[in-house]
């Protein structure tokens, strides 16, 4: 897998949830902290967000927007500020009931796409840690255009049942997900791992360590890959991630069991072979090391939150899916309550 890919499904969990919602009139939301990441993607009218922070955005039709650290944050008709919305904001379920499918937009209305992906932040990688608080993706007339196109194309999965749909929905948000951080990354000038990324050298040496991590690889092997001294891969890579390659590789390798303590049966001793450690004991001191807890306790602990998620219960289909979205899918989605 490449460095993206690997630091999307390091922290994905389970299909995300989603909702179309038809307003009009004055509208004013609440949105708590939570844990994961959510998205708006405006598809008639106009609307502002409002971060915790004080951030302000003016979000236009076709514009996509990603809060990928679960920010608090205010959505509305019109500009607001925290007194205003304090005092005018319903909690974002109460919004839920009252701005769903039934309500049809007149000229001046707004319909949006909404949505969380839920995420495990105990292992962020950097990529995923150096997101802004607010991702904003206006639509402009020949930019993010496979970000468009998936966007027309949720919207058109989400206007009728077809055949598939219960496929094509749930991957489609996750390409949702993929595209607007790589068009983050396009336009990113400050963020250091687009940098990363867009250097050769630095590139090649993580693409092998991601694509092949129980490889036994070494700074040599490394530079050789990348077509440069051993010397010259070090201080490049160092420069530009902030730690040495082969420290980035340790600790890949152990984010990367810890994916597969949670989202697999495997035993340690197969995982400690797929990430590249010689025996369940060394991967397990290494794991310890860096989470603080045993891989046994780890995949328990993983366990019972996913026990505890199911618990929480299926939503209805008129309920938690929203306007368009096929009844038969809601057994594959979560809960619409996204402080949960």
């Amino acid at each position: 897998m490449d460095v993206v890919s690997d630091a999307i499904s390091a922290v994905h969990l389970g299909h995300p949830w989603f909702y179309r919602m038809r307003t009009n009139g004055k509208w004013c939301a609440r949105l708590d902290p939570y844990d994961g990441a959510g998205f708006y993607v405006v598809l008639k009218g106009n609307c502002w967000l409002l971060t915790d922070n004080g951030a302000l955005v003016s979000l236009s039709v076709g514009d996509a927007v990603l809060l990928p650290h679960g920010t608090g944050h205010v959505i509305a008709d019109s500009p607001v500020d925290s007194t205003a919305a304090a005092q005018s904001a319903v909690p974002f379920e109460q919004w839920l009931a009252e701005a769903g499918p039934g309500v049809r937009p007149d000229r001046g209305g707004t319909e949006i796409l909404c949505g969380k992906y839920w995420l495990d932040c105990s292992r962020m990688h950097p990529l995923m840690t150096e997101l802004p608080e607010v991702v904003h993706l206006p639509s402009q007339v020949g930019s993010h255009l496979e970000l468009r196109s998936a966007i027309d194309l949720l919207a058109g999965e989400m206007d009728q049942v077809r055949p598939g749909s219960c496929v094509a929905l749930p991957n489609l948000l996750d390409l949702l997900l993929v595209y607007m951080i790589r068009s983050w990354m396009a336009q990113s000038n400050s963020g250091a791992w687009p940098s990363v990324l867009g250097d050769p050298v630095t590139a090649a040496a993580l693409r092998a360590m991601h694509s092949q991590p129980a490889a036994q690889w070494s700074n040599d092997r490394l530079a050789a890959e990348a077509g440069v001294s051993r010397p010259t891969l070090a201080r490049r890579f160092t420069t530009l991630v902030g730690r040495p390659p082969m420290t980035y590789l340790t600790w890949w390798r152990v984010i990367l069991a810890a994916t597969l303590l949670r989202d697999t049966k495997e035993t340690l001793a197969v995982i400690a072979g797929r990430v590249g450690y010689g025996s369940p004991y060394a991967l397990s001191h290494a794991f310890e090391r860096e989470f603080g807890i045993t891989p046994g306790r780890y995949r328990a602990q993983a366990r019972s939150a996913t026990v505890r998620e199911h618990q929480k219960g299926i939503p209805r289909p008129h309920s938690g899916l929203g306007h368009g979205a096929p009844a038969l899918c809601a057994r594959s989605m979560r809960r619409p309550g996204w402080g949960d």
